[in-house]
């Protein structure tokens, strides 16, 4: 969905990842109640989803908001207790009518904090007008998705005892007493909003839908659009130039590799078992940097192909290359996703492939086999650098020790995703040789030279 979505409309895509992935993904994941998402899905009442801060963005684990525990009336009051813990920034405006919100909240039970837990809470009656105690502030327009973006703060709103999401990680009763098979708040908070996990594989097809539109529109007007042929009286099309067609089919071949990749870390997110989970969702989050800061590279070398033309609105790159910039920091900051996984696979959560027992003399570079060997070369030093960094770092400062060690850890993910994104094209390629010209499994239309 998010594929196609982002062709369309990039507003839309948005919005639809909010509603189906973050809100009803997160009902479904969580005990049911008895909820009815039929209003959801017929779109009767569109579902948004409330977690990072104005305070707490990458540190969301740390958020303000609290949802306070009556046992007497069985009730919780959610409120924002600071300027920097309203809700920042979610779609919460009276646009399109009736709206629910999932709260991140930390469950407040006599004094006793328990982490953060998921509420849901009515925002807005169909008329678009917000209930008592819930203060919406219009932000001003990103630059990206036109998307209704506000601050949304707190006044004790009331909530009903089934509002709060329980699951195995954490339960209420009616009398107040907690339990839960977690006993770190951390992987509470964590597993309240995996959701959002999932959300980086729609912010990836997303980019990668959008990515594939903008090549498709680039090489066809290589082919229409004539310009010198290097003699008098001849004209050629842009794409006999190889400095036309270079980038472009550096470009395909890109977005060839990030399209396989998403769709083997999809596939590993779907039938991948519970123990292998930690990897995949770290998977899940290299992969949506990566393609996203990929999506931004090639529609940007699209963009400048077309010329002028780029940058009409109704030829779709210019405005989706804008957009695209919403991808690269919803559902994680690609920055700060591939730190926590550098720190992830330097503590223990990664083992480099070991060297090739078969000698470099005699293979060859047009070989994929000794390719990705060299791919997993880089990786394995890359590591060892940066394991080398955290050993003889500062003792007795952990920032510095850990800013000593950065640099090479960012090269062990970059190196990390490159070898992935390899293997996932290599394994895409067609054996034997096919037809002229057939349709790929990952959706493509491919011509054979």
């Amino acid at each position: 969905m998010h594929e196609w979505a982002g062709v369309v409309d990039a507003g839309m895509a948005t919005i639809a990842s909010i509603h189906w992935n973050l809100h009803i993904g997160s009902l479904l994941d969580h005990d049911s109640n008895g909820r009815d998402l039929h209003p959801y899905a017929r779109m009767e009442s569109i579902g948004t989803f409330l977690c990072t801060e104005l305070d707490h963005g990458n540190d969301a684990a740390s958020l303000e908001t609290t949802a306070t525990y009556d046992p007497e009336t069985s009730s919780f009051v959610l409120d924002t207790p600071a300027p920097g813990a309203c809700k920042w920034m979610p779609n919460t405006s009276g646009t399109g009518g009736a709206k629910n919100a999932l709260v991140a909240a930390r469950l407040m039970v006599d004094d006793t904090d328990h982490g953060v837990f998921l509420f849901l809470t009515p925002l807005t009656d169909n008329r678009g007008r917000h209930y008592p105690g819930v203060e919406v502030q219009s932000l001003p327009q990103t630059a990206s998705a036109p998307v209704d973006h506000c601050a949304t703060y707190f006044h004790g709103v009331q909530l009903p005892f089934d509002a709060m999401l329980q699951g195995e990680h954490g339960r209420l009763s009616r009398d107040g007493t907690f339990s839960s098979t977690l006993g770190n708040p951390r992987k509470r908070f964590l597993r309240s909003v995996r959701r959002v996990h999932a959300g980086k594989l729609c912010m990836s097809a997303y980019s990668l839908g959008v990515t594939r539109h903008a090549l498709a529109v680039a090489v066809q007007h290589s082919h229409r659009r004539l310009t010198s042929g290097m003699t008098t009286g001849r004209k050629v099309p842009l794409i006999e130039h190889r400095s036309h067609h270079a980038p472009l089919l550096s470009a395909v071949a890109t977005i060839y590799a990030a399209t396989l990749l998403h769709r083997d870390v999809v596939q590993q997110w779907t039938s991948g078992a519970e123990a292998e989970r930690e990897e995949i969702e770290r998977t899940a989050a290299v992969a949506k940097a990566w393609i996203t800061w990929q999506a931004r590279a090639v529609m940007t070398e699209c963009r400048e192909r077309c010329g002028a033309q780029g940058l009409l609105l109704s030829n779709g790159i210019a405005y989706q290359l804008a957009a695209n910039e919403g991808t690269v920091t919803a559902e994680g900051d690609n920055r700060v996703i591939w730190v926590k996984a550098a720190g992830e696979m330097l503590m223990g959560g990664f083992t480099p492939t070991p060297p090739s027992v078969v000698p470099a003399a005699g293979r060859a570079l047009d070989d994929p086999g000794y390719l990705q060997e060299l791919l997993a070369d880089i990786e394995r030093i890359w590591h060892g650098r940066a394991r080398g960094r955290l050993r003889n770092g500062r003792c007795g400062d952990p920032l510095a020790r850990w800013n000593g060690t950065v640099t090479p850890a960012l090269q062990l993910v970059e190196a990390h995703v490159h070898r992935l994104a390899a293997e996932a094209l290599l394994r895409g390629v067609p054996r034997p040789p096919t037809p002229r010209r057939r349709q790929s499994s990952a959706g493509f239309t491919v011509c054979s030279p």
